[in-house]
């Protein structure tokens, strides 16, 4: 009688070792056996470099869903979008592709809209914007081609360098030509 106690207990602490095991997979893994908790929307953006699927998409700062899938149609970005069934877009929502730090990750923000009608399911956002292009902004400021508004240079700006350390006799100031 008291071995057929300890097989129970072991039979049940293994069965509910296999159950946890089963939650923790089907949590980790994103699975959902019952349907999924999110309605798709798509967006087109002219570009999505560092966007990958799973990256994380918020409002305000909240994450309310994910990025299902990433393809190329008429020469743009097709993005598809997984959003939490509980959140609710605006027709004239706006989404942007933007990076955690300077060069952090990339997510997509979406900016809510004014607009008293919502995004049905399978809809598209139609007003998006592509990433801020960090290296192509850097190179234009490095290299003099940033302009101030009314199409000016910046003050004492010039297409060439301002030191010219490759001529013979150049040296940089305050260093004495040693």
């Amino acid at each position: 009688m008291e071995r057929r106690g300890l097989e129970l207990g072991v039979g049940s602490f293994l069965l509910v070792g296999l159950v946890c095991l089963a939650y923790l997979s089907l949590k980790l893994g994103d699975v959902h056996p019952l349907g999924s908790e999110d309605y798709t929307v798509v967006a087109k953006f002219s570009n999505v470099a560092g966007l990958k699927q799973k990256t994380a998409v918020t409002m305000a700062g909240v994450n309310i869903g994910q990025v299902k899938n990433i393809s190329l149609k008429d020469g743009q970005a097709l993005v598809t979008f997984g959003i939490h069934r509980d959140v609710k877009l605006e027709e004239d929502v706006v989404a942007s592709i933007k990076a955690m730090g300077i060069i952090g990750d990339k997510y997509v923000a979406i900016a809510p809209g004014a607009s008293d009608e919502y995004i049905k399911p399978g809809g598209t956002i139609h007003e998006t914007r592509p990433p801020l292009d960090i290296e192509n902004l850097l190179g234009k400021f490095v290299f003099g081609s940033v302009e101030q508004k009314g199409g000016e240079p910046p003050a004492g700006a010039s297409d060439k360098p301002s030191l010219d350390l490759e001529s013979p006799g150049r040296t940089p100031e305050g260093s004495g030509g040693k």
